[in-house]
């Protein structure tokens, strides 16, 4: 899989922005906030139609512009494939595979795979759970695009009941049905989560094994049960409990059970890395998971993924700096920002593209 061609318009602070990637290394470079962050995310977006930098999609539009569009040349299988997002707030985006619209997600999400690792993502541990949860959600999303819809319908019921909640409407048998619903939708998103979760932890503990021989990293994902169930009992368990805190919901108007009030907790030697990790610790394990992720998207799909490193080399020490590019197979299309070349040794900068952002332009 490569990416061969990008163009912006009206993008963050892109109004036209065109790029051919012709080496399998790219390399943007710029100062601060010049916009080397927002190609990476305007990737990451046709990979998985969403961003952790934004809350909603006119976020992504330049200022004093109505629409948005990102196009992208893929070749996939030897074979050139057109993508196109077009953001067009209220409007719901516009979703076009070689020119011809398609109407549902998953058909776009089929196309471009790929594993954005941020600076934000070294936060991943002590950040908020909605963090990990879009992190988690995101990456599913690059092996199983139906996900796209379960999680969709999931979240499209779940308002349906707050706002119901928060009507103060004395129904109960209208509280039975979303019950009934979000139950379903809940079970099919945990027990996807878990799978996932379950995989990942699997390859993690291997990478992660290689940079910190003596520490054993697992992960939990903390939710109505600790084990992986069937989703139907998963689905009898979370209506249960829905049923015996259906007081408590209507009291403070809010749905308190379900996936999203789900989180993920990450151990090294049996021991809560969000609370007693040292920042190392931390970083080692957030690369084990990106790279499980790398390598999981390869295995299920067949297609090597881009992976997209926004400034995070700046931010590892030598050691882990030296694991990630080393451990990267020349079939993975790499796209890194960074404020300069000074973190990157000669031999590695020999075959690669060098891209100087300034201001929303190519210089």
């Amino acid at each position: 899989m490569k990416l061969k061609k990008l163009i912006l318009k009206n993008y963050r602070n892109y109004e036209n922005f065109e790029y051919d990637f012709s080496k399998n290394k790219t390399l943007i470079i710029g100062k601060n906030a010049q916009g080397k962050t927002n190609i990476l995310e305007a990737i990451y977006y046709l990979c998985a139609l969403d961003s952790n930098r934004i809350n909603k999609d006119s976020e992504l539009i330049t200022f004093n512009k109505d629409v948005a569009s990102i196009f992208a040349l893929i070749e996939k299988e030897d074979v050139d494939i057109e993508l196109e997002v077009v953001i067009n707030p209220p409007k719901n985006k516009i979703l076009k595979v070689n020119g011809l619209k398609k109407n549902k997600s998953t058909e776009f999400l089929r196309v471009l795979s790929g594993v954005n690792f941020s600076t934000s993502d070294l936060l991943l541990l002590r950040g908020e759970p909605q963090n990990r949860r879009r992190w988690l959600d995101s990456a599913i999303f690059q092996v199983y695009p139906l996900y796209f819809e379960k999680l969709s319908k999931f979240n499209k019921i779940r308002l349906q009941k707050a706002n119901f909640l928060s009507q103060r409407i004395n129904n109960s048998s209208m509280l039975e049905v979303f019950n009934e619903q979000l139950s379903v939708a809940s079970a099919n998103v945990i027990y996807l989560r878990m799978k996932y979760l379950k995989e990942l932890e699997r390859i993690a503990k291997i990478k992660h094994n290689f940079l910190a021989s003596d520490e054993n990293l697992s992960i939990k994902y903390k939710s109505i049960s600790e084990e992986i169930l069937p989703i139907n009992e998963l689905n009898e368990l979370i209506l249960l409990k829905m049923n015996e805190l259906k007081d408590e919901e209507i009291r403070k108007e809010q749905c308190l059970i379900g996936a999203h009030r789900d989180d993920i907790d990450f151990f090294i030697n049996d021991i809560n890395s969000k609370k007693y990790a040292s920042q190392g610790q931390q970083r080692t394990i957030v690369l084990a998971l990106k790279l499980a992720e790398l390598e999981i998207i390869k295995d299920k799909t067949g297609e090597a993924p881009l992976l997209l490193l926004d400034d995070v080399l700046a931010e590892l020490d030598n050691l882990r700096q030296n694991f990630l590019l080393n451990i990267i197979k020349d079939d993975i299309q790499m796209i890194i920002t960074s404020v300069d070349t000074l973190a990157f040794e000669s031999d590695f900068l020999k075959n690669v593209d060098i891209l100087k952002i300034q201001g929303g332009r190519i210089v």
